[in-house]
């Protein structure tokens, strides 16, 4: 497995001084969380940019401090790791703060590196705080310094010039490779989903942590397995609403949510110790309020070896939540020793050819009409329901429109039979299957 490689352009600094602003800008888009607090963009934050005929993977890093505690150097790394990675680095100190210790600590640091550097000084919005904040940042010893306004756009040109100039050219703008999976990796807090993430690509990218909350944003890693492309989302731990209080962890929440819509399968992680939680079935209901391909990953699956009893109980309890989405495969794994993770890129194929097939129209009426002739349609108000015809409006996932004569007379519980007759007749055991009713249209006299 390789992750997909790019010319990699990465912001880096002191926590709050404008980093998270920038990355917005240029990518325009408010992908990143922007809030005062101190420490909030814990994870590498990835996009693409695209500068005239230039492309390139824009990172935003959590803020690098000298400070003791446990998530500040979690923060430190993944963002000291950034800079190994980069090719082009972008230093973002604070003008109206003033020039620090520890902007000085960082420039040591960067000198270290034979990684093309530009020291950004930032939230200077006119060529008057040029001359009266700039000065003294040239003590750092650096041959140009580049005055910015993130969130004003100040001397932003400039940089995109300047930054134009030692891009190397890109025969066109990096995009997703064709075909690619989308693969959103959700679960309460503290479930293991960055570590089934750097379990999958063998590699470090996300922050993993025994602190509940650590990723905040939705992180994406593109990856090839053999012949194909997967994009694998990071996203927030979901609580519930009633437990989430800050401001800041309910705005990641709802990018977590929004990662869904861009998925195609979600990959649900359940804590094997802990079991099946209300938390849990809140996460797997958001995925069939979006229709989304599911696969339930229960990992930490190592803390079961050999309690054969606890396996059997935690699968029941497992197989009773999830009575509203049987169709979900799942599987058994443990992001700390591997087991299982060979089986899922092969379901996840699985998966992703039903989520996306579509039929012949034929096959489908033809499908209709044995359904219909196996269980007969009821009475409405003295009339029989009646069955036209059926087509397939869309996939990702399968949805089919049904034509009938009273579409808004059908039972609940024959809709759910003939979506069960389509789910059985199709070979769709793995995917939501969405059928609607559609009343005959009258054509209208010439």
């Amino acid at each position: 497995m390789d992750v997909n490689p790019a010319t990699l352009v990465a912001l880096i600094g002191r926590p709050n001084v404008g980093k998270s602003t920038l990355f917005n800008r240029m990518t325009r888009s408010r992908d990143a969380i922007v809030d005062p607090t101190p420490g909030v963009t814990r994870d590498r934050h990835y996009a693409q940019v695209s500068l005239g005929d230039k492309a390139f993977s824009l990172v935003d890093t959590g803020g690098i401090e000298d400070e003791g505690d446990v998530m500040t150097g979690h923060i430190r790394k993944q963002a000291m790791q950034a800079v190994e990675e980069a090719d082009i680095i972008l230093f973002l100190m604070d003008g109206r703060g003033g020039l620090t210790p520890s902007d000085i600590d960082i420039v040591q640091l960067l000198r270290r590196t034979d990684k093309q550097v530009f020291f950004v000084v930032n939230k200077i919005d006119s060529p008057q705080q040029e001359v009266d904040l700039l000065s003294p940042f040239w003590e750092i010893g650096v041959d140009k310094l580049w005055p910015l306004s993130a969130d004003h756009g100040y001397g932003y040109q400039e940089l995109l010039d300047g930054l134009a100039t030692v891009l190397p050219a890109a025969g066109q703008e990096q995009e997703l490779p064709e075909g690619t999976v989308r693969l959103a990796f959700l679960g309460r807090p503290n479930v293991g989903k960055s570590s089934m993430i750097n379990a999958i690509i063998g590699q470090e990218r996300m922050v993993v942590s025994e602190i509940a909350g650590t990723t905040r944003d939705a992180v994406d890693t593109l990856l090839t397995h053999g012949k194909y492309s997967y994009l694998l989302i990071d996203t927030a731990g979901i609580r519930r609403k009633g437990k989430t209080t800050d401001k800041l962890e309910k705005f990641s929440i709802l990018k977590a949510l929004g990662s869904l819509s861009r998925c195609h399968i979600a990959l649900v992680l359940i804590d094997a110790g802990q079991g099946v939680t209300e938390q849990d079935i809140t996460v797997l209901g958001y995925t069939q309020e979006q229709n989304r391909a599911c696969i339930i990953l229960v990992n930490k699956w190592d803390l079961l070896k050999g309690d054969t009893e606890r396996q059997k109980k935690l699968m029941e309890e497992i197989a009773t939540a999830t009575t509203f989405m049987s169709f979900a495969p799942i599987l058994k794994v443990s992001a700390l020793t591997g087991q299982g993770i060979k089986k899922l890129f092969p379901e996840i194929g699985r998966v992703y050819r039903q989520f996306n097939e579509r039929f012949p129209t034929s096959a489908l009426n033809q499908l209709l009409e044995d359904a219909v002739a196996r269980h007969t349609p009821p009475y409405h108000h003295g009339r029989r329901l009646k069955f036209y015809y059926t087509a397939q409006i869309k996939t990702a996932p399968p949805t089919f429109a049904v034509v009938a004569n009273s579409p808004k007379a059908v039972h609940f519980s024959y809709e759910r039979y003939l979506v069960n007759q389509f789910r059985e007749g199709l070979g769709l055991d793995r995917v939501p299957v969405r059928v609607f009713f559609r009343a005959k249209k009258n054509r209208g006299k010439k």
